[in-house]
């Protein structure tokens, strides 16, 4: 197997899901439209792929959603009245968004059976192709002042390209039944060679407190092995299954990763990243006045 680690350009955003924890919000908007301040949550996972050195973004959705691939085209109609009206700040905002679109190539393909998230990333294998890739849950909203959550594992990618990265974090065992739960060998700080994933254990059958959250570096034969994982818990093919099965071959990294994060997919996490991004906001304006 090869040690040469060719650059991470692609990223993919799973965001088929129907967000049915946001009802009856969610019957029209997108769960990752819900705005966190002025910015949908798809934004801030964007924003994090670009500014970690990926420039193509490749969305899951499902059969009706077409807001995403909206926001991020230019509007020209609004483009202009704003300029008619020299409104600059909201102009400036809209300018950031078409910055990034113009700098990116933005692809999106339909999942045509919700079945999962394994489901999800195999759906994705055309628009993918033969790369290596990230992959970003936009409800596991991260932050961290320095380097984002995805650059950190990407610089982990760059040391060992041979390897599947997981992001994990501590938990508390109760909430073990909610995650996916790894075991392994610390090999350096904040990095673990795993030999063991299970899908949302019981507090008594977790292997440890390392929970797998919303952020994987994938080597491309993810897509064999999910074509060969057998559906699993809730009757969907999960990711965690395919990668445990690499994981006993001692081909999957956990990372520690630095910052924090905040679970979107449920109201309680929501406002709570609400919070503290308003927060965040707040002291940011002061320090420029």
């Amino acid at each position: 197997m090869s040690n040469i680690c060719k650059p991470l350009t692609k990223c993919l955003f799973p965001v088929a899901g129907y967000g049915t924890r946001f009802l009856p919000i969610t019957k029209t908007i997108s769960k990752v439209m819900l705005p966190i301040n002025t910015k949908p949550i798809i934004a801030y996972g964007v924003n994090e792929a670009y500014n970690s050195g990926f420039d193509s973004m490749n969305f899951v959705t499902n059969q009706q959603d077409v807001q995403i691939e909206n926001y991020f085209k230019p509007y020209k109609e609004l483009e202009k009245l704003l300029k008619d009206k020299n409104k600059k700040n909201e102009l400036n905002m809209l300018e950031s968004i078409n910055n990034i679109s113009n700098n990116c190539k933005f692809s999106y393909i339909k999942q045509k059976k919700i079945q999962g998230l394994g489901d999800a990333i195999l759906n994705a294998k055309e628009l993918v192709g033969s790369e290596d890739f990230g992959v970003i849950l936009a409800d596991d909203l991260c932050f961290n002042a320095d380097d984002s959550v995805l650059k950190q594992m990407k610089e982990v990618y760059e040391k060992y390209p041979n390897y599947c990265i997981v992001a994990v974090e501590e938990i508390e065992l109760k909430n073990s039944h909610k995650y996916g739960i790894v075991s392994g060998k610390q090999i350096e700080d904040n990095v673990f060679l795993l030999d063991e994933m299970v899908e949302k254990p019981s507090r008594q059958e977790a292997p440890s407190n390392l929970a797998i959250i919303g952020r994987y570096i994938l080597k491309n034969e993810i897509f064999y092995v999910l074509e060969h994982t057998k559906i699993g818990v809730g009757g969907e093919l999960q990711i965690t299954d395919a990668l445990n099965s690499l994981a006993k071959k001692q081909k999957v990294l956990a990372y520690k990763f630095k910052g924090v994060r905040y679970d979107c997919g449920s109201i309680d996490g929501y406002m709570k990243a609400q919070n503290f991004f308003y927060n965040l906001s707040k002291e940011a304006k002061i320090s420029n006045d």
